[in-house]
């Protein structure tokens, strides 16, 4: 082969490989999933397989905050303040607790949205509240579980009304 046929092939050689490594470079990456024309759809997230407790489910794309969180439990107590950071909209962790609590035998008291959002939960004798603050695209999520407060009778006096 002379010096111009040589360059020749390396150069077509170069582009080959140039041309294979794009391929399957391009071939490894993921399609985004189609977004949705309905602004009320949204993506649902999956549980997390480990779980502080039993009866409250995680994202599964949400990491623990040891750090800023607390939790003691007995045999018949538990209170607990937990932080939850991770990748998803506060709407996708709204819809999520809202299917996924029920499962629980958690019953939904009510929602507060006003920036961030409150999901308040009951069952027998605790109430759980969990509170979502959107950071664009992740979410800082604070789960608060406590006992019942015990109805305090109130004195009733007969005094007239003036």
């Amino acid at each position: 082969m002379n010096k111009g046929n040589t360059k020749l092939f390396f150069l077509l050689v170069w582009f080959l490989v140039l041309g294979f490594c794009s391929l399957s470079l391009s071939s490894c990456t993921t399609i985004p999933a189609k977004k949705s024309s309905d602004p009320t759809q949204v993506a649902m997230l999956e549980p997390a397989a480990l779980l502080k407790f039993p009866d409250v489910p995680i994202p599964s794309t949400f990491r623990f905050v040891e750090n800023e969180s607390y939790a003691f439990q007995s045999s018949n107590f538990r209170a607990a303040l937990l932080k939850y950071t991770g990748k998803a909209l506060a709407d996708q962790v709204v819809a999520f607790y809202k299917e996924q609590m029920p499962m629980y035998n958690w019953n939904l008291v009510n929602i507060v949205e006003y920036g961030r959002r409150m999901l308040s939960f009951e069952k027998e004798q605790e109430n759980c509240v969990v509170t979502v603050e959107d950071r664009g695209s992740t979410s800082d999520m604070i789960i608060s579980i406590a006992p019942k407060s015990q109805a305090v009778p109130r004195k009733v006096e007969n005094k007239p009304i003036k």
